[in-house]
Protein backbone atom coordinates (compact mmCIF):
# COMPACT_ATOMS: atom_id res chain seq x y z
CA UNK A 1 0.00 0.00 0.00
CA UNK A 2 1.37 3.01 -1.16
CA UNK A 3 2.30 5.48 1.75
CA UNK A 4 -0.09 8.48 2.17
CA UNK A 5 -0.63 11.13 4.81
CA UNK A 6 -4.25 12.12 4.97
CA UNK A 7 -6.35 14.08 6.41
CA UNK A 8 -8.30 12.17 9.42
CA UNK A 9 -9.61 15.49 10.61
CA UNK A 10 -10.03 19.67 9.72
CA UNK A 11 -6.66 21.11 10.56
CA UNK A 12 -6.55 23.85 13.09
CA UNK A 13 -5.81 26.64 10.40
CA UNK A 14 -8.46 25.61 8.19
CA UNK A 15 -11.33 26.22 11.06
CA UNK A 16 -12.71 29.61 11.32
CA UNK A 17 -13.43 30.51 15.13
CA UNK A 18 -16.81 30.33 16.94
CA UNK A 19 -16.34 33.52 18.34
CA UNK A 20 -15.26 36.08 16.27
CA UNK A 21 -17.69 38.39 17.32
CA UNK A 22 -16.30 38.78 20.56
CA UNK A 23 -18.60 39.57 23.59
CA UNK A 24 -16.06 42.82 24.15
CA UNK A 25 -16.43 43.85 20.77
CA UNK A 26 -18.35 46.73 22.03
CA UNK A 27 -16.16 47.56 24.95
CA UNK A 28 -12.82 47.97 22.61
CA UNK A 29 -14.92 50.94 21.09
CA UNK A 30 -16.12 52.67 23.55
CA UNK A 31 -13.60 52.24 26.22
CA UNK A 32 -11.90 55.87 26.19
CA UNK A 33 -13.41 57.12 23.45
CA UNK A 34 -14.76 60.31 23.98
CA UNK A 35 -13.19 63.28 25.80
CA UNK A 36 -15.23 66.74 26.02
CA UNK A 37 -12.03 69.46 25.54
CA UNK A 38 -12.38 71.29 28.16
CA UNK A 39 -10.14 74.79 28.36
CA UNK A 40 -8.30 74.71 31.47
CA UNK A 41 -8.12 78.44 32.27
CA UNK A 42 -11.78 79.13 30.97
CA UNK A 43 -14.13 80.61 33.66
CA UNK A 44 -12.50 78.30 35.97
CA UNK A 45 -14.31 74.69 35.94
CA UNK A 46 -18.27 76.45 35.61
CA UNK A 47 -19.71 73.19 33.94
CA UNK A 48 -23.35 73.01 34.48
CA UNK A 49 -24.56 70.24 37.02
CA UNK A 50 -24.72 66.39 36.01
CA UNK A 51 -28.05 64.90 35.56
CA UNK A 52 -28.35 61.60 37.96
CA UNK A 53 -29.80 58.52 36.88
CA UNK A 54 -33.03 59.43 39.36
CA UNK A 55 -33.38 62.92 37.17
CA UNK A 56 -31.59 64.57 39.98
CA UNK A 57 -28.58 66.55 39.25
CA UNK A 58 -24.88 65.56 41.24
CA UNK A 59 -23.69 68.39 43.40
CA UNK A 60 -19.96 68.47 42.02
CA UNK A 61 -19.72 71.33 39.88
CA UNK A 62 -16.25 70.92 38.52
CA UNK A 63 -14.44 67.90 36.87
CA UNK A 64 -17.30 65.30 36.12
CA UNK A 65 -17.03 62.24 34.50
CA UNK A 66 -19.82 59.87 32.99
CA UNK A 67 -19.62 56.62 32.61
CA UNK A 68 -21.98 53.95 30.38
CA UNK A 69 -22.37 50.42 31.06
CA UNK A 70 -20.69 48.45 28.39
CA UNK A 71 -22.93 44.80 28.91
CA UNK A 72 -26.48 46.90 28.77
CA UNK A 73 -25.47 48.69 25.89
CA UNK A 74 -24.92 45.45 24.27
CA UNK A 75 -28.30 44.03 25.34
CA UNK A 76 -30.28 47.01 24.01
CA UNK A 77 -28.94 48.21 21.22
CA UNK A 78 -30.89 47.44 18.37
CA UNK A 79 -28.35 48.10 15.75
CA UNK A 80 -25.44 46.33 17.61
CA UNK A 81 -27.47 43.08 18.10
CA UNK A 82 -29.21 42.90 14.30
CA UNK A 83 -25.29 42.99 12.92
CA UNK A 84 -23.84 40.55 15.28
CA UNK A 85 -26.68 38.11 14.44
CA UNK A 86 -25.59 38.63 11.03
CA UNK A 87 -21.91 38.04 11.66
CA UNK A 88 -22.28 35.03 13.59
CA UNK A 89 -25.13 33.94 10.94
CA UNK A 90 -22.48 34.21 8.00
CA UNK A 91 -19.40 32.49 10.45
CA UNK A 92 -22.00 29.41 11.06
CA UNK A 93 -22.23 29.18 7.33
CA UNK A 94 -18.87 29.60 6.44
CA UNK A 95 -17.83 26.40 9.62
CA UNK A 96 -20.81 24.57 8.11
CA UNK A 97 -19.37 24.74 3.99
CA UNK A 98 -15.79 24.31 5.65
CA UNK A 99 -16.52 21.24 7.67
CA UNK A 100 -18.46 19.13 4.16
CA UNK A 101 -15.44 20.00 2.14
CA UNK A 102 -13.37 18.51 4.77
CA UNK A 103 -15.49 15.26 4.79
CA UNK A 104 -15.95 15.06 1.32
CA UNK A 105 -11.64 15.21 1.27
CA UNK A 106 -11.90 12.70 3.98
CA UNK A 107 -14.35 10.23 1.93
CA UNK A 108 -11.80 10.36 -0.75
CA UNK A 109 -8.73 9.49 0.97
CA UNK A 110 -10.36 7.00 2.77
CA UNK A 111 -11.97 5.64 -0.92
CA UNK A 112 -7.67 6.00 -1.97
CA UNK A 113 -6.72 3.60 0.97
CA UNK A 114 -9.40 1.19 0.00
CA UNK A 115 -8.34 0.82 -3.59
CA UNK A 116 -4.20 1.51 -2.90
CA UNK A 117 -3.58 -2.61 -3.12
CA UNK A 118 -5.02 -2.44 -6.36
CA UNK A 119 -3.55 0.40 -7.77
CA UNK A 120 -0.07 0.23 -9.90
CA UNK A 121 2.62 2.71 -8.29
CA UNK A 122 1.68 5.40 -11.23
CA UNK A 123 -1.98 5.36 -10.15
CA UNK A 124 -1.32 5.48 -6.49
CA UNK A 125 1.14 8.39 -6.99
CA UNK A 126 -1.26 10.43 -9.09
CA UNK A 127 -4.30 9.53 -6.35
CA UNK A 128 -2.20 11.26 -4.08
CA UNK A 129 -1.00 14.01 -5.81
CA UNK A 130 -4.65 14.63 -6.60
CA UNK A 131 -5.80 14.42 -2.92
CA UNK A 132 -3.26 16.88 -1.84
CA UNK A 133 -4.25 19.27 -4.66
CA UNK A 134 -7.21 19.47 -3.28
CA UNK A 135 -6.26 19.56 0.42
CA UNK A 136 -4.20 23.03 -0.50
CA UNK A 137 -7.01 24.45 -2.10
CA UNK A 138 -9.29 23.95 0.56
CA UNK A 139 -6.99 25.04 2.90
CA UNK A 140 -6.52 28.17 0.53
CA UNK A 141 -10.51 28.80 0.59
CA UNK A 142 -10.82 28.80 4.41
CA UNK A 143 -7.92 31.19 4.41
CA UNK A 144 -9.73 33.15 1.66
CA UNK A 145 -12.98 33.34 3.39
CA UNK A 146 -11.52 34.40 7.09
CA UNK A 147 -10.02 37.27 5.14
CA UNK A 148 -13.32 38.51 3.97
CA UNK A 149 -15.15 37.83 7.27
CA UNK A 150 -12.34 39.67 8.82
CA UNK A 151 -12.86 42.43 6.54
CA UNK A 152 -16.44 42.50 7.37
CA UNK A 153 -16.07 42.37 10.81
CA UNK A 154 -13.46 45.79 10.76
CA UNK A 155 -16.32 47.57 8.68
CA UNK A 156 -18.88 46.76 11.77
CA UNK A 157 -16.44 47.68 14.66
CA UNK A 158 -15.39 51.29 12.49
CA UNK A 159 -18.65 51.91 11.82
CA UNK A 160 -20.12 50.96 15.50
CA UNK A 161 -17.11 53.32 16.45
CA UNK A 162 -18.36 56.53 14.16
CA UNK A 163 -22.24 55.79 15.77
CA UNK A 164 -20.83 55.95 18.94
CA UNK A 165 -18.64 59.12 18.19
CA UNK A 166 -21.07 60.64 16.30
CA UNK A 167 -23.98 60.41 18.87
CA UNK A 168 -21.36 61.12 22.03
CA UNK A 169 -20.22 64.44 20.53
CA UNK A 170 -23.52 65.39 20.23
CA UNK A 171 -24.61 64.10 23.77
CA UNK A 172 -22.25 65.99 25.40
CA UNK A 173 -22.15 69.15 23.39
CA UNK A 174 -22.55 71.24 26.19
CA UNK A 175 -19.49 69.75 27.91
CA UNK A 176 -21.28 68.61 30.77
CA UNK A 177 -18.57 65.80 31.08
CA UNK A 178 -15.06 66.25 30.89
CA UNK A 179 -14.81 62.14 30.31
CA UNK A 180 -17.08 59.36 29.05
CA UNK A 181 -15.86 56.15 30.26
CA UNK A 182 -16.79 52.53 29.80
CA UNK A 183 -17.76 49.94 32.50
CA UNK A 184 -18.20 46.15 32.44
CA UNK A 185 -18.78 43.72 35.52
CA UNK A 186 -16.03 41.96 36.01
CA UNK A 187 -13.91 43.68 33.20
CA UNK A 188 -13.74 46.79 34.01
CA UNK A 189 -10.72 49.57 35.40
CA UNK A 190 -13.40 51.33 37.41
CA UNK A 191 -13.45 50.14 40.72
CA UNK A 192 -16.41 52.52 42.46
CA UNK A 193 -19.00 53.87 40.36
CA UNK A 194 -22.14 56.28 41.70
CA UNK A 195 -25.57 55.44 39.73
CA UNK A 196 -25.87 59.16 39.38
CA UNK A 197 -23.21 59.44 36.78
CA UNK A 198 -24.66 56.40 34.62
CA UNK A 199 -26.08 58.02 31.45
CA UNK A 200 -26.57 54.18 29.81
CA UNK A 201 -30.33 54.61 29.79
CA UNK A 202 -30.11 57.77 27.68
CA UNK A 203 -27.06 56.28 25.70
CA UNK A 204 -29.03 53.84 24.65
CA UNK A 205 -31.85 55.31 23.84
CA UNK A 206 -30.18 57.64 21.56
CA UNK A 207 -28.22 55.23 19.65
CA UNK A 208 -31.51 53.49 18.97
CA UNK A 209 -33.54 56.61 17.83
CA UNK A 210 -30.64 57.29 15.19
CA UNK A 211 -30.73 54.03 14.26
CA UNK A 212 -34.37 54.32 13.68
CA UNK A 213 -34.15 57.48 11.43
CA UNK A 214 -31.27 56.52 9.79
CA UNK A 215 -33.97 53.52 8.78
CA UNK A 216 -36.26 55.14 8.05
CA UNK A 217 -34.36 57.92 5.11
CA UNK A 218 -33.56 54.51 3.49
Amino acid sequence: MYLLRILKSPPTNMRTSKSIVKIGLFAALIAGTFIACQQSGKQGNTNAPAASAGGGTAENKGFIIAYVDIDTVEAHYQYFKEKKAELEKKQQAIDNELQANVRALQNEAADFQRKANGMTQAEGEAAQRTLYNKQQQLEGKAQNMRSQYAEQENKFNEELQKRLNDFLEKYNSDKRYAYILSYRTGASNVLYKDAKYDITTEVIKGLNEANAASGEKK
